[in-house]
This record gives C-alpha cells, sequence and structure tokens, in this order.
C-alpha cells in the first residue's frame, strides 16, 4: 500500500492510500500550532471505500512516526482481507 501526502492543504499534515476496498488516512496532530489538534503524533484510520461509514481509528494511534502509523495500516488491511475471505467462503 503505497501513501501519498495530500498537499492541498497548507497546514495539514495528511497521507491517503487505498487497497482492497478500503481507504486509509493518517494525519499529524499535536496539542499546539497549525493542524489538528489532540495528541502528538501520526493517527490512522480507515473505512471500507464502498460503504457509507464512518472511520475507524487504528490500534495504537497516535503514532510517534509515519512509518509506524504505515506500518500499522498494511497490519490492518491484512486483518480486513482475511476477515472478508472468512466472510465470503461458505462453511464446509
Amino acid at each position: 500500500m503505497q501513501f501519498s501526502r495530500i498537499t492541498s492543504f497548507v497546514d495539514l499534515q495528511i497521507w491517503n492510500a487505498t487497497s482492497d476496498g478500503f481507504s486509509f488516512v493518517i494525519s499529524f496532530s499535536s496539542r499546539s500550532g497549525p493542524g489538528f489538534r489532540g495528541r502528538l503524533g501520526f493517527v490512522a484510520s480507515w473505512r471500507p471505500i464502498y460503504q457509507n461509514r464512518t472511520a475507524i481509528k487504528v490500534g495504537g494511534s497516535p503514532f510517534k512516526t509515519l512509518a509506524e502509523a504505515e506500518k500499522a495500516c498494511t497490519t490492518m488491511l491484512v486483518h480486513l482481507i482475511r476477515d472478508s475471505d472468512r466472510r465470503a467462503t461458505p462453511p464446509v
């Protein structure tokens, strides 16, 4: 999964990626300064692309580095794909 920085927001640090029907977003937040407010770090969230649902925060957020947040998103994607496969496969 390849994250891309959304550059249209000067004061906000936001990256996004999509894969296998899921959308992931990572944003940087801090207690002060420009951008999102909250605990210092990189907050990751995901949601299904083709369903009108709110985003779900990735466990462990906020992360200290962008690389940690990306890794957590990739790990979450693996779990989401496994769960999707289990639901799609009829029991024997």
